[in-house]
This record gives C-alpha cells, structure tokens and sequence, in this order.
C-alpha cells in the first residue's frame, strides 16, 4: 500500500486481506507507505488482528523512496474507495510490481493486465495477493503484461482520442 492513509485510500481493507493472507502463510510482509488521518487506526488494527510482525508502516516517503519502496515489492495493491484515476498502480506496473486495484478506481477503467476487485472484497483482495506470491505463472504474466501495457500508455493516444471524439460530433452537428 502506498498512498495517503485517509478513508478514501481504503486502507483497513489492506489490513483485512493481509491479515486473511497471514493466516495461509507467514511467508510474506506487508507494507503500509504513506501518512494520514488514518495511520494510528491501523497500527491499532494490525495489532488487533495480531499480524504486527509482519506489517511495517514506513511513513510518508517521497522521489526515489517511492521508487525504491516499489521496485522492492511483489505486489502493489490499491483497495482505494474512491480514486478520480490513480497513477500509482501505473508506476508500480513500469518497475514490473503485479498490481491489484479497486474497481471503483478511474484507472480500473483503462488498465486490462491488473487484478482488479471490490475495494471492500477483503477476501477476492487476499486471494489475489495469494495467488500473485504463490503462483509464480500467474506474477509473471502479470509482471510482464502490465510492465508492456503501461509503456503502451501516452498522454499523446489520450489527446487523440478527445480530438477524434471532438471532430465526430462536429461532423455530426453539420
């Protein structure tokens, strides 16, 4: 998880499917990087759920942390409630991270080489972080995939796009 720890980043679903994902194996160390109005409830709530020794919070982290922090990881996950688009499953994507995002995120809308459930579907959440640390197939379909999809992604296929919207409709018009 790397984000702002505030209600809409969704991050008690994190702390849930992680704790659901410990209790099938200890193999694994979730990260939560970030700050936020929400930080000490889940510190509380991974101690809660007793998995504090395999949960670490780094903090607010910034340039070259982030990519570090990424470059370091399996699997990035967004359980975010509500996200106009979100970019960080895309920077995760370019450094080859497997990522896992909400539905209900902008970036859910385009991206087709994520997993991509409910935020609030703790266990489709922890069974898809299962299968991407335990199935090396399935991490490097993912992997690769995403990391071929993302660099497929410029800002100049968008601006087309609008163009091409905008002269249909004026051609409609006359």
């Amino acid at each position: 998880f790397l984000g702002r720890i505030t209600m809409q980043k969704g991050p008690e679903y994190f702390v849930e499917a992680a704790a659901r994902v410990l209790k099938k194996t200890n193999r694994v160390r979730f990260v939560m990087a970030g700050s936020g109005d929400m930080m000490n409830k889940m510190i509380l709530l991974s101690a809660q759920r007793n998995i504090s020794d395999r949960f670490h919070f780094t903090g607010f982290l910034r340039g070259k942390q982030v990519y570090e922090m990424l470059k370091a990881s399996d699997v990035y996950v967004m359980p975010s409630v509500s996200e106009p688009f979100g970019i960080s499953p895309l920077e995760a994507m370019q450094v080859g991270v497997p990522s896992i995002i909400s539905k209900q995120s902008g970036c859910a809308e385009i991206l087709t080489n994520v997993i991509k459930t409910d935020y609030w579907d703790i266990d489709a959440m922890a069974d898809a972080i299962y299968s991407i640390i335990t199935y090396p197939a399935i991490y490097k379909q993912l992997r690769e995939e995403g990391e071929r999809e993302v660099n497929e992604i410029k800002w100049k296929y968008a601006g087309q796009k609008v163009i091409d919207i905008y002269h249909k409709v004026m051609h409609n018009n006359n």
